[in-house]
């Protein structure tokens, strides 16, 4: 079952038929059996026509946070090593990709995230920039893992790799994430053969691509969940992103118009545009 938030409302999709909900959307993201609630409110229900999911929002609540998780990856740490060898930071991300507690950190709030076919933006003040392409977990105030949905958790590379401490610079900003285009809504943990896939277009032309299998991710999500809610409460629960294992070389950085399409297998593409 998916789940899309249109500007006229929740949109439910199950066996390629779409209809409307009744129920709003904060309700249903933070709900712990959101399948069976949505299951009963569709059965005998008229379906809508496909055209109503054209009008598509972010899939985060208005009161939801977005949350997200670095070097899950053994790539992710490669890149960054990279990004920080010259201020001396590399041996932090080897460290941290070896240890029990994972880097977890505040992402954004609702107002800074796009949607499906928004757009995303690169700090002015920033000189290498790249997308990172990301499962991310749909996640109630209970812990519940309840869906999954696609996330683009853009980076300042050159930001972060002058220092460490300029993490929060470096990856929270206006237009600094995108979420879509739905929530795949399911109880069952994705397969281990789940692949990921990055395009970017400039111009039309293909400047760059990758894929990875969600098996390259060294933690668990339960296990990424666990401690950003260790000490921390999310009455409205919050998204997730689990970190990314595509990380463009240093001869790559965005510029504006670039088309950044980010594939998950079974949840779909989310497509945004470079301001």
């Amino acid at each position: 079952m998916k789940l899309y938030r249109t500007a006229n409302g929740p949109i439910v999709e199950q066996n390629g038929h779409f209809y409307k909900s009744r129920e709003s959307w904060d309700s249903l993201v933070n709900n712990d059996d959101v399948l069976e609630k949505l299951a009963a409110e569709i059965s005998g229900a008229i379906p809508v026509d496909g055209s109503a999911i054209s009008e598509l929002l972010p899939v985060i609540g208005d009161q939801q946070e977005l949350w997200a998780c670095g070097v899950t990856y053994y790539r992710s740490m490669v890149g960054r090593q990279e990004e920080s060898k010259a201020s001396g930071g590399a041996d932090f991300y080897a460290k941290v990709y070896e240890a029990d507690r994972p880097e977890c950190f505040f992402k954004s709030t609702p107002h800074r995230v796009s949607g499906h076919q928004g757009m995303v933006r690169i700090r002015r003040d920033s000189s290498w920039d790249v997308p990172e392409p990301e499962l991310t977990l749909v996640v109630t105030a209970t812990s519940k893992i309840i869906g999954y949905t696609i996330g683009n958790d853009m980076s300042s590379r050159s930001i972060e790799g002058e220092n460490p401490l300029y993490l929060p610079q470096a990856k929270t900003y206006d237009g600094c994430a995108a979420l879509g285009p739905c929530i795949c809504l399911t109880e069952q943990a994705l397969s281990k053969e789940t692949m990921i896939r990055l395009h970017i277009k400039r111009n039309a032309a293909l400047v760059f691509e990758g894929e990875i299998a969600i098996s390259q991710m060294k933690r668990n999500p339960e296990e990424l969940v666990s401690f950003i809610y260790r000490e921390s409460s999310f009455p409205h629960g919050c998204l997730i992103m689990t970190g990314t294992g595509i990380v463009p070389g240093s001869d790559f950085t965005l510029r504006g118009g670039d088309e950044i399409s980010i594939s998950i297998d079974g949840i779909g593409t989310l497509t945004n545009t470079v301001e």
